[in-house]
């Protein structure tokens, strides 16, 4: 069995624990609670005749108060970076995450995952705003209908799986 650790970063509030909570139970709640450090919940899913065991760590949100520890990145084979659609400023709190999880990490597989795609009316993110970012794969996915989100976590295993 092929385990793999695959860390999901993004500022406070942006969907992170409902987004693996939709993955794993296929759930949603209404009602906002804060990650404290970490937690880490698992899921077996099987991709390409492979049985994996994903090690998902939910870490604490990154803010101006408090900043994801590198420490928790370590040994992660990928990770999802999470903004808010309807809150632009969390764009470019994952892209200095992305530097971060780099420098601590190296090269291994992400993607960027623009959740709350259910809000369209609220959406902040500009039409076309993935052309700012040219080597990213982007998926918009809405944690609250489960739009999606089975696809961004199938993407990030299938990409771990290709460079192991």
């Amino acid at each position: 069995m092929i385990r793999k650790k695959v860390c999901m970063l993004g500022a406070y509030a942006v969907g992170k624990t409902s987004l693996v909570r939709r993955f794993v139970e296929n759930t949603f709640s209404d009602r906002y609670q804060t990650t404290i450090g970490v937690k880490v919940v698992k899921k077996r899913i099987e991709i390409q005749n492979c049985e994996i065991t994903l090690m998902l760590w939910d870490l604490h949100g990154d803010d101006d108060f408090q900043t994801v520890q590198t420490s928790y990145l370590r040994g992660a084979s990928g990770y999802l970076l999470v903004a808010d659609g309807t809150r632009a400023e969390t764009l470019n709190r994952a892209v200095k995450l992305k530097e971060r999880a780099t420098r601590a990490l190296g090269d291994v597989p992400f993607l960027l995952i623009a959740n709350k795609h259910d809000l369209g009316g609220d959406w902040e993110l500009e039409d076309g705003f993935e052309r700012r970012l040219p080597d990213w794969t982007v998926v918009k996915t809405s944690a609250k209908s489960g739009s999606r989100t089975e696809e961004a976590f199938q993407e990030i295993t299938t990409r771990m799986l290709r460079v192991q």
